[in-house]
C-alpha cells in the first residue's frame, strides 16, 4: 500500500521506539505532522528550533534512547546548527529531520531554499537528502539506526517538500543486530590494576551511553578502586557509596599509581591529561579510538564495547584489598573538604551565597530526580555540591559549553519522566537564550521547576576580566531582575527569594505544585566560583 512521505517517516521512527517529535512549526514538516498524528507519535512544538534539537537530546539523555527533533527548511535548520554541535560532543543519539525546499524546483530560489547537508555534515555521523520518496523509508530508518550505534551520535536527514509530500511503497526493514566485542589487551590492564596499590577510576559519559554501571562497579569493588564520575557519568556509582569520591580528585588522580579512564576524553576537564600524575600508568578504555593525539596518550589504550571491556577486566582482575589505606588516605581528604564547606553550606550572607543555594536545595530533592545545569559560575557550583544517585539524573551543556541547554534538556528529561523532580539550574545569563521555554512547559503541562542564581553579571567572564584588566566590559546584566515575574506572565509560577530564610519554603512548595515555576534567588555578585586555570 501506498503511503505519503510523512506517514512513511512516521511509521519509521514509530519502529524505532520513538514516542515524541520535538519541533517548533513549519510548513515543509507539516507532512511529517499529519504521520506522526496518525501514528500517534506525540508532536510537542518549542518557541526556538535550538530548543527542538536539545530537548530532544534531553529525551536521549534521560531515556539512552534516540531523541528526534524535525526542524524547517533554512533557518529552521541553521537555528539548531549548536545543539546539533552539542550532541556530538556529548555523543547524544539525536536524530534531526529537516524540511528542504522542493527538488523539482531546485535552483529556482524557493522559500528557506538551501543546502543543509554540506555545513551540518561535519556535525555529524551521517547526513543526507531523501531525493525521492521510495528513499525515505530506508534514509529514515539509517539515520536512527546510524545516531544509535556506538559510538552514539547525531545524524540528519532531510525531505525536500514535494518528495515528502509524494506517495511511495515501501518496507520497514528491522535495525541490524549489533556485536558488543571486548577490546583486545584487557589482559594486561587487569594485571596493572590488580597490582596496583593506588589505582583510580575516572568515568564519564561514555560509560553511561554504554550502559556499563553495573560493570563498572562491580569492578571497583572487587579491586577496591575509589571512583570519580563527570559528564553523564554522574551516578552511574551512587555518591553515597563507599567508593565514590569527588573532593579529593586532585589528590586521587596526581597521586595514582594506574588510572583506569572509562568514555572520558582527556581534554581541558583532565587537564589535557596533565590532571593524572607523571608516573601514573593511563589506561583508556572507550568505543572508539582516541582522537586527542596533541594531549597526553595512554600507556593503554583499550577500543571496544565499554560494558564488555569491564566485565572482561573484573574477571581477569583477582580480587583483593590491597588499596584500603589508599581509600583511607583518599576518606580523608574528602571529609577534609567536605568540614570545610560547612561554612559556606549555612552562610546566612543576602544576597545569598550560591552555595547556601545548594546546600538547601539539596535537601528537597528527591533520590532520583533529575537536575539539568545551564549557567557558567553558578552551575559550576552544581558540579561540586549535587549529588547524584541514579544513571541519567545529571545533565549540562558538556565540552561544547552551549549554553541555552537547559529548558530543551529539561523538556525533554520531563516528558520521559513525568512523574519525578526535574530541577533546571539556571544562571541569569543563560536564562536569556531560551527562558521563552517556561511557555513551553506551561501549555505542555510539564512540572519543571527552575532554580535561578540571578546576581546581575556574566559570572564566568566578569571575574577573569577583572583580575586581567581591572576592569569589565560585556559582562554585566541588569542586577536583580524579576525573571519570576516573566514566567509569570508565560503562565507559569514564580517567585523569588532574597533572604536564606526564604529559600526551603519556596522550593518545597515549587516542587509540591506541580506547575512550571521559576524560583529566582538573588545570589551575590562579588561571589566566584573557585578556578586555577582558564578552561581553554
Amino acid at each position: 500500500m501506498a503511503e505519503h512521505g510523512g506517514r512513511i517517516v512516521a511509521k519509521v521512527l514509530k519502529s524505532r521506539g520513538v514516542e515524541t517529535l520535538f519541533t517548533l512549526s513549519g510548513g515543509h514538516l507539516f507532512s511529517i505532522y499529519d504521520g506522526c498524528r496518525e501514528e500517534g507519535i506525540r508532536i510537542l512544538d518549542v518557541r526556538h528550533e535550538q530548543t527542538a534539537a536539545f530537548a530532544a537530546e534531553g529525551i536521549a539523555k534521560a531515556t539512552r534512547g534516540v531523541g528526534v527533533a524535525a526542524l524547517t527548511a533554512g533557518p529552521g535548520v541553521t537555528n539548531g546548527m549548536s545543539a546539533i554541535a552539542s550532541a556530538q560532543s556529548n555523543n547524544s543519539p539525536v536524530v534531526v529531520l529537516g524540511g528542504r525546499a522542493p527538488e523539482m524546483r531546485w535552483g529556482s530560489g524557493s522559500l528557506q531554499e538551501i543546502d543543509h547537508v554540506p555545513f551540518v555534515a561535519p556535525l555529524v555521523k551521517s547526513a543526507a537528502t531523501a531525493k525521492t520518496t521510495d528513499a525515505i523509508a530506508a534514509l529514515t530508518a539509517a539515520a536512527l539506526d546510524t545516531a544509535a550505534a556506538a559510538p552514539s551520535g547525531p545524524t540528519f536527514v532531510d525531505y525536500p517538500m514535494d518528495v515528502v509530500f509524494s506517495e511511495a511503497e515501501f518496507e520497514v526493514s528491522p535495525p541490524a543486530a549489533r556485536d558488543a566485542a571486548a577490546p583486545a589487551g584487557v589482559e594486561e590492564a587487569a594485571a596493572l590494576l590488580a597490582a596496583a596499590e593506588r589505582p583510580v577510576i575516572m568515568a564519564g559519559t561514555g560509560l553511561y551511553w554504554a550502559r556499563g554501571e553495573g560493570e563498572m562497579r562491580a569492578l571497583a569493588e572487587a579491586l577496591g578502586i575509589p571512583v570519580f564520575l563527570n559528564g553523564l557519568g554522574r551516578g552511574c556509582l551512587p555518591a553515597d557509596h563507599d567508593l565514590a569520591f569527588s573532593r579529593a580528585r586532585s589528590t586521587a588522580l596526581q597521586g595514582a599509581d594506574v588510572a583506569l579512564v572509562i568514555g572520558v576524553p582527556l581534554d581541558f576537564r583532565l587537564g589535557f591529561g596533565g590532571s593524572f600524575g607523571e608516573e601514573t600508568k593511563l589506561i583508556r578504555l572507550d568505543v572508539a579510538p582516541n582522537v586527542l593525539t596533541a594531549n597526553r596518550l595512554p600507556d593503554l589504550d583499550l577500543v571496544g564495547d565499554v560494558a564488555a571491556g569491564l566485565a572482561a577486566l573484573a574477571a581477569a582482575a583477582e580480587e583483593g584489598m590491597r588499596t584500603k589505606p589508599w581509600l583511607e588516605q583518599l576518606g580523608n581528604v574528602e571529609a577534609e573538604a567536605r568540614a570545610a564547606e560547612r561554612e559556606q553550606l549555612e552562610d546566612p550572607r543576602s544576597p545569598l551565597h550560591p552555595v547556601r543555594v545548594y546546600g538547601e536545595l539539596d535537601k528537597v530533592l528527591d533520590r532520583d530526580a533529575i537536575v539539568i545545569g545551564d549557567g557558567g559560575d553558578f552551575v559550576s557550583y552544581a558540579g561540586r555540591y549535587i549529588n547524584t544517585y541514579e544513571p541519567g539524573c545529571w545533565m549540562d551543556p558538556g565540552p561544547f559549553g552551549c549554553l541555552g541547554a537547559g529548558p530543551g534538556q529539561a523538556i525533554g528529561a520531563k516528558v520521559a519522566n513525568p512523574d519525578r523532580q526535574v530541577c533546571l539550574l539556571l544562571g541569569d545569563g543563560a536564562f536569556g537564550f531560551a527562558g521563552m521555554e517556561f511557555d513551553t512547559m506551561a501549555r505542555h503541562g510539564l512540572g519543571v521547576v527552575g532554580v535561578m542564581g540571578n546576581n546581575g553579571i556574566w559570572g564566568l567572564e566578569h571575574h577573569p576580566m577583572k583580575f586581567l584588566y581591572g576592569y569589565s566590559v560585556a559582562a554585566e546584566l541588569r542586577p536583580e531582575t524579576r525573571y519570576d515575574e516573566l514566567v509569570e506572565a508565560l503562565g507559569c509560577d514564580g517567585v523569588v527569594v532574597r533572604e536564606p530564610g526564604e529559600l526551603r519554603p519556596a522550593l518545597e512548595r515549587a516542587f509540591s505544585s506541580g506547575a512550571p515555576t521559576l524560583v529566582n534567588v538573588i545570589t551575590d555578585p562579588e561571589i566566584a566560583y573557585p578556578r586555577k586555570s582558564n578552561l581553554a
